[in-house]
């Protein structure tokens, strides 16, 4: 009898333990559940975050090929006319257009499209001064032909050497184009037979507002190239391409590097630390031409890789900036600026199709001349050098 009443007593206290039991199980389940979510949230943030850091080692932007691109450019010569008339291919009358669909293909990673109104939001309450020759200019006239599908700006300075200031109210973002050719002070003067380059002293042109400039894009140019007679500490140490002076020859590349030195001595001891960025050597494309004394660039397509060297003095050019550059950066992360490289050489390089040629001018071949002036060196708009503000977005904008 007891142990009757013991076991029907014990049956109903299996209940409420069977339900401790199953509530404790889902309990464990749910936290399984929640703990295996977790987990592969981390995972995949990781990955992600991975993933970007290994695209930052592996991606070369300077290192890719020319791909086509149906779809051309973004803008022409009748939705923008803040270009140039010598780079105006397409108004003077280019008949072969293929040099705009074509587009650049980095290795390891992607370069997209230039975005104007990204690129507008980011540079809100900002200024971006491009500092240069009149590549600089091609270069600045191409970025403003990229943002005109947004907005367009406001110029608010212009002079005789082309330095110009652009400025966009409804941002309040301001673009300053300099003509500053060789970054250090220079003399030219019409009654100078010679140009004077001064290796110690920078150009005012564009320290005067340095203080102003929270990015900054500059470059040497092929003026180096021309005839000059070089001072430092101001007595003449040389000259370049000037063997009638009976001066000591200095090579274009040298003096461009004391300009760098200088230039990036003076960016990374600053107080101010904008963002710099160097482009790298813009190379041309001249070819010889059908009559004594002319050159061409009349190429079509872009070369494949491996078809062209390029020229030396221009590649020197290009390494020394590189060199420079490598120097400037570990000293400006020690000083707390941030120092890039925008290497477009290479792929430039590739695109002997990019460049004016004849067209410089309008329509140059209506009145039946055949030898006419061909531009190898500046770049048609739009055309190749719209890919340098791609190139430069990718690195001013994470």
């Amino acid at each position: 009898m007891t142990d009757n009443i013991e076991v029907v007593a014990s049956e109903p206290l299996l209940l409420p333990e069977r339900k401790k039991s199953i509530s404790l199980m889902f309990f464990r389940f749910i936290c399984v559940v929640l703990l295996a979510v977790a987990a592969c949230y981390l995972f995949v943030s990781n990955f992600s975050s991975w993933t970007q850091e290994f695209e930052k080692e592996v991606c070369d932007l300077s290192a890719g090929k020319w791909i086509s691109k149906p779809e051309g450019p973004s803008y022409t010569d009748e939705s923008c006319d803040y270009m140039a008339s010598y780079t105006n291919c397409l108004k003077n009358g280019r008949p072969n257009r293929d040099f705009l669909y074509w587009k650049w293909q980095p290795n390891g990673c992607d370069s997209p499209p230039f975005d104007p109104l990204k690129f507008l939001n980011a540079m809100r309450n900002k200024s971006f001064a491009l500092i240069g020759d009149s590549i600089f200019r091609n270069h600045a006239r191409s970025l403003l032909c990229l943002i005109s599908p947004v907005a367009k700006p406001q110029e608010i300075y212009h002079d005789r050497t082309n330095t110009g200031t652009f400025y966009y109210p409804e941002y309040n973002f301001t673009i300053y184009d300099i003509w500053s050719p060789f970054l250090v002070s220079y003399k030219l003067e019409a009654y100078l037979p010679t140009m004077e380059v001064y290796l110690d002293k920078l150009d005012s042109k564009w320290t005067e507002k340095y203080d102003k400039y929270d990015y900054m894009l500059m470059s040497g140019s092929h003026w180096f190239y021309k005839r000059t007679i070089i001072y430092d500490n101001n007595k003449v140490i040389g000259c370049h391409y000037c063997p009638d002076l009976g001066l000591k020859d200095i090579d274009s590349d040298v003096v461009y590097r004391k300009a760098l030195e200088l230039t990036f001595k003076f960016i990374t001891t600053s107080e101010h630390k904008p963002f710099v960025i160097l482009r790298t050597w813009s190379p041309t494309h001249y070819e010889d031409g059908e009559f004594p004394g002319s050159r061409i660039c009349n190429r079509t397509e872009p070369f494949k890789e491996g078809e062209i060297n390029g020229d030396p003095t221009d590649l020197s050019m290009r390494n020394v900036e590189v060199e420079e550059f490598e120097k400037a950066a570990a000293i400006g992360e020690r000083n707390g600026v941030k120092i890039k490289l925008l290497d477009t050489y290479h792929l430039s390089l590739l695109r002997p199709d990019g460049h004016p040629g004849a067209y410089r001018n309008y329509h140059p071949f209506d009145s039946g001349k055949k030898d006419v002036e061909n531009d190898c060196l500046h770049w048609c708009v739009p055309g190749p050098i719209d890919t340098w503000n791609e190139l430069l977005m990718k690195i001013a904008i994470p």
